[in-house]
């Protein structure tokens, strides 16, 4: 069996066939679709994570759409990847600019910034929330009384630290996006534009921020999508507390099927995580075109 397919109306070759794809593609189907088969199976039946599950059509759906706390942590989670997003990208993008310099000073600094990233979400939960105690933390050992709040037993506050910590781990990854984007603009815009008699700011508008097109838009969807998907920070710091003011979709989706025993339930609201984040993902790269992405290079 041929290895590789003809172009249409040619004789000629034009790459490998469906034949090199099939094993990845089995594993796909393997470890993604099947698994997700199931739980979608499962979000039709009420069982307890121990008993044979018992059919219940849609009345999970009906239970999940109408819950006040499901709905909540949709809002929640929707709200957290909003702030996320305008908090994360011009950070990210300033410092990835920032350490895209030859200078040995700011690969030093970039080193430096990427070690958060090194570090376990749980172990980074851990840090801040006993730094974070207004007892026993930073601001009772250097008699801050701004920094003794409780950051996390407050509703007002315990949204916003999540969204910090959660920030400061994941910054340098999508700094590191960037830091590699810049490098691969050419010398060649900067020296055009500095000629005509832009300055730094000039440069970085209508030259940076232009060739970095698809940087931010690889940066936000993985942002985005990745805020469908935290979990340990969140449990770790707070449970989805003081009530609920951090109780987000993934940590409802592990308290309703673990703590309450409704695994039923709790597959509806994986399957919900699920389509939200390939629509979401699917509309990003439809409404940026990534997917007719061409080299910007030299304005290519």
């Amino acid at each position: 069996m041929s290895l590789v397919a003809k172009a249409p109306g040619a004789g000629g070759r034009r790459g490998p066939s469906f034949v090199m794809a099939a094993p990845a593609l089995a594993l796909f189907a393997l470890f993604a679709l099947a698994p997700m088969a199931i739980v979608v199976y499962l979000g039709l039946t009420k069982w307890d994570g121990l008993a044979t599950p018992a059919w219940t059509g849609l009345d999970n759906w009906r239970t999940a759409l109408t819950s006040g706390v499901t709905r909540h942590a949709v809002w929640l989670t929707l709200k957290f990847m909003a702030i996320s997003w305008l908090v994360q990208t011009p950070v990210s993008l300033l410092l990835g600019v920032f350490v895209a310099g030859r200078q040995r000073y700011r690969a030093v600094l970039a080193v430096l910034y990427f070690i958060p990233l090194l570090i376990s979400s749980a172990a980074v939960a851990i840090i801040f929330k006993n730094l974070l105690d207004p007892n026993f933390g930073l601001g009772a050992a250097l008699h801050l009384s701004w920094l003794s709040q409780d950051w996390l037993g407050n509703p007002d506050l315990a949204f916003a630290t999540i969204v910090f910590v959660i920030a400061w781990q994941f910054v340098p990854f999508h700094t590191l996006l960037y830091q590699a984007g810049v490098r691969q603009i050419p010398a060649s815009l900067y020296e055009a534009s500095a000629i005509d008699g832009a300055g730094r700011v000039a440069q970085f508008r209508y030259v940076t921020l232009p060739q970095l097109r698809y940087t931010i838009v690889t940066s936000s969807t993985l942002m985005l999508v990745g805020s469908l998907t935290y979990f340990d920070l969140v449990f770790v710091m707070t449970g989805g507390g003081p009530g609920y003011a951090t109780r987000l979709l993934p940590l409802d989706m592990y308290i309703t099927g673990f703590q309450s025993n409704q695994m039923g339930l709790a597959s509806v609201v994986s399957v919900i995580l699920v389509a939200a984040g390939l629509v979401l993902s699917l509309g990003i790269v439809r409404f940026s075109g990534f997917s007719r992405m061409r080299s910007r290079q030299a304005g290519a």
